[in-house]
């Protein structure tokens, strides 16, 4: 029995290891798969890969989306032969916006976000991101802001599919025993958090 209790979290730390690197490898793939496409917008992606960070923020929290979402961007670029060129400081400018933006949003409404806004609020930040080191780095005119209304409504419709996706991959993850008391915590959490101003009033 006791042997058992200790094992559990070890055995629950390698499960979260093993996860976090499936999340890893099924965004790098996505984000490969969506370079090689045709794209009609140069530098302008709907994200797929974001899916997969959405899923690992919602079931591990703020840690697993930057790792998720780093590991993607320096795989992949190494994998496709891009690593510090210009599209890889659009990436990865991008990106960084993004997760924080996602990161933000997550922690301070927690509870009041779900994986639809927390996407939109990523997506956007993503555009904005890129603009601003295209604008830096590649193209240092003015007139490239005026691609940005363009760019944050593409953004918004992709933040909305990209949210919805991760929204019902999380619903199927959650039916699985792991993923399921991973819901449990964060719910348990959750209801901690809210009654402890009312224990304080009490006080």
């Amino acid at each position: 029995m006791t042997s058992s209790s200790v094992e559990s979290p070890e055995l629950e730390q390698v499960r979260r290891r093993v996860l976090l690197a499936l999340f890893v490898a099924l965004a790098v793939a996505l984000h490969t798969v969506e370079v090689l496409l045709p794209n009609p917008v140069p530098w302008f992606r709907i994200g797929l890969a974001n899916i997969l960070a959405l899923t690992a923020l919602f079931s591990y929290g703020i840690q697993a989306l930057w790792i998720v979402s780093i590991s993607r961007i320096l795989i992949g670029s190494l994998l496709l032969g891009s690593l510090f060129s210009p599209g890889f400081l659009l990436s990865l400018g991008g990106g960084l916006v993004a997760t924080s933006l996602m990161s933000a949003s997550y922690k301070l409404w927690q509870g009041k976000i779900g994986p639809v806004g927390v996407s939109v609020v990523g997506a956007l930040g993503h555009v904005s991101g890129q603009l601003l080191i295209a604008w830096l780095v590649v193209i240092r005119h003015p007139s490239i802001w005026m691609l940005l209304p363009f760019f944050l409504l593409f953004a918004l419709v992709s933040g909305i599919v990209n949210g919805l996706a991760a929204d019902y991959l999380l619903e199927s993850l959650y039916r699985h025993p792991v993923f399921a008391r991973l819901k449990n915590k964060a719910e348990e959490q959750k209801y901690r958090e809210s009654r402890t101003p009312k224990v304080t009033e009490g006080q």
